[in-house]
């Protein structure tokens, strides 16, 4: 809260109020044109979170005086410095602003903290001129926004809000408190991880060798159930080899005792149709008898053949003395037959 008011000296030196106090009205974080408002909201100061309200010695101390791990602080400069090479070789490698093309141009835009709006066109023209050899630029002036909202101003006596000497007091107790609080706490902690890891590393032994000795039974429960199954399998098979020659030999004397009164009468059958034969008539039967056959048709051929040729040899010579005796000439002096 803040209170306005206009201070006049009196002729004696005192400062006296000519206004009573109010509260200042608040104000938007971004500019906004003056309007108005038919509400006004007053800002309470009891409900601001930065406002410590109680008794200072019940207040929670952040941890700030602890001194910080100097690995972790080499880790984060490291962390830095490598950000820092990251971000200056990716700038090195970032693309540049290409030439413009012909007919056109580049032109300069705002990069500022603060913005400004344009208006009005401003016309540039380049001019040209003689500078001393190695002047240099003078530093670009701090642009400072223009002031804005009303002034207000609170007069405060001396020792009025603060007694550095009085007040400081409990604060260094409380923070000298903390701090032996602290380290007492991390004496404790690291005594703490000291027996923790010692019984960590009791631990991690017995149960190392409890492992061992878990593998090692279970190992030997493997192999004693692989040679029981292993036993159980032979003595099935023999089993089963033992009831396959039982079937097979109790097969064998039904079936020798089924046919023996079988067999006779199938040979008997068999040899009635002709399945049993003798192999010499058999053999005269197909080979002796087709050779003979063939023989008589081709000695037959060969006397068929014999007789039409004497047959055409005798016609041949009767018609040639049947022509003769039809000739008229005279018949020449027969010859000794």
């Amino acid at each position: 809260m803040a209170f306005v008011s206009h201070s006049q000296r009196d002729p004696n030196g005192m400062y006296t109020f000519s206004s009573r106090p109010r509260a200042v009205e608040n104000r938007s974080k971004y500019r906004e044109p003056p309007q108005e408002q038919s509400h006004i909201n007053y800002g309470n100061i009891m409900y601001d979170r930065r406002v410590v309200r109680g008794n200072t010695y019940a207040q929670r101390i952040i941890p700030t005086t602890t001194q910080p791990d100097p690995a972790e602080i080499q880790r984060q400069q490291e962390l830095r410095r490598r950000a820092i090479a990251r971000k200056q070789a990716r700038e090195q490698f970032k693309p540049k602003t290409p030439e413009a093309l012909q007919g056109r141009k580049h032109i300069d835009v705002q990069t500022e903290l603060y913005l400004e709006e344009l208006s009005t066109v401003i016309v540039a023209t380049d001019t040209e001129c003689q500078t001393d050899a190695f002047l240099d630029r003078p530093a670009t002036p701090l642009f400072i926004p223009a002031k804005t909202g009303k002034d207000v101003a609170t007069q405060i006596e001396e020792g009025e809000l603060f007694d550095f000497d009085r007040e400081v007091q409990p604060v260094l107790e409380v923070l000298v408190g903390k701090t032996m609080e602290q380290a007492l706490l991390e004496v404790m902690e690291e005594e703490e991880l000291a027996c923790l890891r010692a019984q960590q590393r009791a631990f991690e032994e017995l149960r190392s060798a409890e492992m061992a000795e878990v593998q090692r039974l279970q190992e030997q429960e493997r192999r004693h159930r692989e040679e029981k199954e292993r036993r159980i399998a032979q003595q099935k098979e023999a089993l089963k080899r033992e009831k396959e020659i039982t079937e097979k030999i109790a097969a064998r004397a039904y079936t020798q005792q089924y046919f023996a009164d079988l067999l006779p009468s199938v040979f008997t059958s068999l040899r009635s149709h002709g399945y049993f034969y003798d192999p010499v008539e058999k053999d005269i039967e197909t080979n002796f008898f087709p050779w003979l056959m063939d023989e008589v048709h081709n000695s037959l051929e060969k006397r068929y053949t014999a007789r039409e040729l004497l047959d055409t040899i005798i016609d041949d010579v009767t018609q040639k003395r049947l022509e003769s005796f039809k000739d008229p000439e005279p018949q020449p002096q027969e010859t000794d037959k």
